[in-house]
């Protein structure tokens, strides 16, 4: 525990380095489902963490509890692009099925084609690739390919849109192949004051296998700016239609490294 405590404390002043300029704070594409079309900057490394809770109640089956670690990796190869590893290097899930073993893991990219401004969105294009590092019951086996447009718009009273909307490729086993999936997301935020920044969110998602249904969830939560490179964050959802989890909570933080 000791070891941890200093790990984080030396990861924290090493986060600090220089100041970042005015209006350059951390902007982390967590806690909502929703991604950002801001860009980490050229030279910078982002790492976003924390832990997300589930619980699905299914008809006929016992209830279902997943508890996962989560991580996004955002690596600045220029102003404009990052590549992007994000996964959950541990899951316990408990239910029909008991199991304890490493998550998937994605890889991709984000483009930041169009920087917005007198009212347009800042645009930006975010492909990816799942690698199915996780056994059943806890992964499908299978790749997943997936490519987002996220578009950012600054509104106004301190108010933000970020909105997503894409297409994915979901590997199927029975029969096999790949299910073409719809993917659209919207989070509106505000700025409080003091660092925090509210936000509420609503996402869908078309079925991800051939016997499945559409889904569409709401979250809300919180994001807390302690300083520039470091911030907090917490949220909590729910399912108003489809196989998303009845309840889930996830807390967590990011840390930016670079000038």
């Amino acid at each position: 525990m000791r070891r941890l405590a200093l790990a984080c404390a030396l990861a924290l002043l090493v986060a600090r380095g220089p100041a970042a300029a005015e209006g350059d704070a951390i902007d982390p594409d967590r806690p909502d489902v929703s991604s950002g079309a801001r860009t980490v900057g050229a030279g910078r490394v982002q790492l976003e963490a924390g832990v997300l809770a589930e619980r699905t109640r299914l008809a006929g089956e016992p209830t279902e509890r997943r508890l996962s670690a989560e991580m996004l990796l955002r690596i600045g190869i220029a102003q404009r692009v990052e590549l992007r590893v994000d996964g959950e290097p541990i899951v316990r899930l408990r239910g029909a099925d008991d199991a304890t073993d490493v998550g998937d893991f994605r890889v991709g990219a984000k483009w930041r084609f169009f920087d917005g401004g007198d009212g347009s969105p800042m645009l930006a294009m975010l492909p990816s690739v799942k690698f199915p590092a996780a056994p059943t019951p806890i992964g499908t086996g299978k790749a997943d390919f997936a490519v987002l447009l996220a578009a950012s718009f600054e509104l106004p009273a301190d108010f933000g849109l970020d909105a997503n909307a894409g297409l994915g490729a979901v590997g199927q086993t029975r029969p096999s192949g790949y299910l073409l999936q719809a993917l659209a997301s919207a989070s509106v935020s505000r700025e409080l004051g003091a660092g925090f920044t509210a936000f509420g969110e609503v996402f869908y998602g078309s079925r991800e296998d051939w016997s499945g249904r559409d889904q569409v969830g709401v979250d809300a939560g919180i994001v807390w700016t302690v300083q520039p490179n470091i911030a907090i964050d917490a949220a909590v959802g729910t399912s108003l239609y489809g196989r998303v989890p009845d309840v889930f909570v996830r807390a967590g933080g990011s840390v930016r490294f670079g000038r």
